[in-house]
């Protein structure tokens, strides 16, 4: 299934300041897959080794780590000869083998003319740990998000709906009815699927819905497998009960993080390296409350407010309970405003947006703002197709942007004070 991060793997191949590469991302998202198939398309051969269960070649890294002794022993495994620029070796679940990690800068040193990836889940917690350092400077690096919405149209072979959403997004020109419907029904059926290869490749195969949430639970079973593996008893447990307060917070009326909700009495001192955990480990997505909505907007975070997200759409909408009927029909439903915001949140992360919420000194509340070169635009986002609301109003007296967006159910088009209007199945299009 085509991915979008074919075209920054392409880049870094045909780079020639190239160094290693590491391809972050939380657990199944399809790091391996992608870069095996990266592999055999644009390589000569493609030497592949799991440094998590061949523990004999993770053990080969305890001693000497420089290139030429490596690379000896990875032909002498593989059978076969690594080429400089025609072959590639990829080094998967690198973060369960940190001597590897660090000698990804001798590699990047000394032998720059061989063509290194390296793919890990958790590697973000992994690369706390004290033993080994890590390669500052020495890599490049790269994050995998599950499958956007837009990835998703390709998937079940709709480029040409594809393709007209984001025609009508840059007129924002209304799609006929037809195609409007036809992506709000596809959008949610992606609600339910989210963007987890696996999830996405059932209802492909099957075009039904009724055995994707097996799959979503035996991820999060990975997940929290994850949790007992890489940090301690006690913090793992404190892991757990942040991720499964996730929907009880999205539930909330004010949707701000509160560490109460994890635990009476909780507070960032009990739960904050808990949280900072799972974002490293992108199986959360946290959204920062600003103060002010001026260039950069990065200097005005209130580092202690915050909205938390989970990573995937369909494993918030797995994991809260939601039937697949309620999100298929549009009924009216309280929860729905969560699951859109969630969607919207995942879709803006993966395009390379850091995402942050203003409120104002009153009651207001935006749901998203993020900065695109020099302009701040606000973003708010409506479960259906009732749209009143006057925070974003308030947002563009005070502020005064270029423009805003409002994300709905309802057909492209334009509002008062420069607002665009665009279906949320488009959002991918921002």
């Amino acid at each position: 299934m085509k991915r979008l991060i074919e075209a920054k793997l392409m880049a870094w191949k045909n780079n020639k300041e190239r160094k290693p590469l590491i391809l972050n991302g939380a657990r199944q998202v399809g790091k391996t897959y992608i870069l095996r198939e990266f592999g055999e398309n644009n390589y000569k051969n493609v030497v592949y080794v799991n440094l998590e269960t061949n523990t004999s070649i993770s053990s080969y890294f305890n001693d000497d780590i420089s290139p030429e002794r490596i690379i000896r022993y990875l032909e002498a495994y593989a059978n076969e000869a690594i080429i400089p620029e025609k072959t590639l070796i990829i080094f998967d679940e690198i973060q369960s083998c940190e001597r590897a990690l660090t000698a990804l800068k001798y590699f990047c040193e000394e032998t720059p003319e061989y063509h290194i990836a390296a793919a890990g889940s958790l590697l973000g917690v992994a690369i706390n740990r004290q033993k080994y350092s890590f390669p500052v400077g020495k890599v490049d690096t790269v994050t995998m998000y599950p499958f956007t919405f837009q990835e998703f149209l390709w998937a079940v072979g709709e480029g040409y709906l594809c393709d007209e959403i984001r025609i009508h997004f840059d007129r924002l020109e209304a799609l006929p009815e037809a195609l409007h419907n036809k992506a709000t029904d596809l959008y949610r059926c992606y609600l339910i699927t989210g963007g987890m290869p696996a999830a996405v490749s059932e209802f492909v195969t099957t075009k039904k819905l009724i055995g994707v949430p097996d799959i979503q639970n035996k991820i999060l079973s990975d997940y929290l497998a994850d949790m007992a593996k890489y940090a301690s008893n006690s913090e793992s447990v404190k892991i757990r009960a942040c991720y499964n307060s996730i929907p009880a917070q999205l539930a909330k009326e004010n949707k701000k993080f509160q560490y109460k909700i994890v635990q009476k009495g909780g507070s960032a001192t009990i739960f904050g390296a808990s949280i900072d955990w799972l974002s490293f480990a992108g199986i959360i997505l946290k959204c920062q409350r600003i103060e002010q909505a001026f260039e950069p907007i990065s200097v005005y975070a209130d580092l202690s407010t915050f909205k938390i997200y989970m990573g995937d759409t369909g494993l918030l909408v797995m994991k809260s309970g939601m039937s697949q009927q309620t999100v298929l029909s549009g009924e009216p439903n309280l929860f729905m405003g969560a699951v859109c915001e969630n969607f919207v949140a995942q879709t803006l992360v993966a395009k390379g947006y850091n995402i942050n919420y203003w409120t104002s000194e009153h009651t207001a509340e935006l749901d998203f703002v993020i900065q695109k070169g020099n302009q701040i635009i606000g973003i708010e986002v409506k479960k259906a197709q009732h749209v009143h609301s006057k925070s974003l109003f308030e947002f563009i007296k005070k502020y005064n942007p270029a423009y805003s967006i409002r994300l709905s159910e309802k057909n492209f088009g334009t509002a008062d004070n420069n607002v665009r209007i665009v279906p949320l199945y488009a959002a991918f299009c921002i």
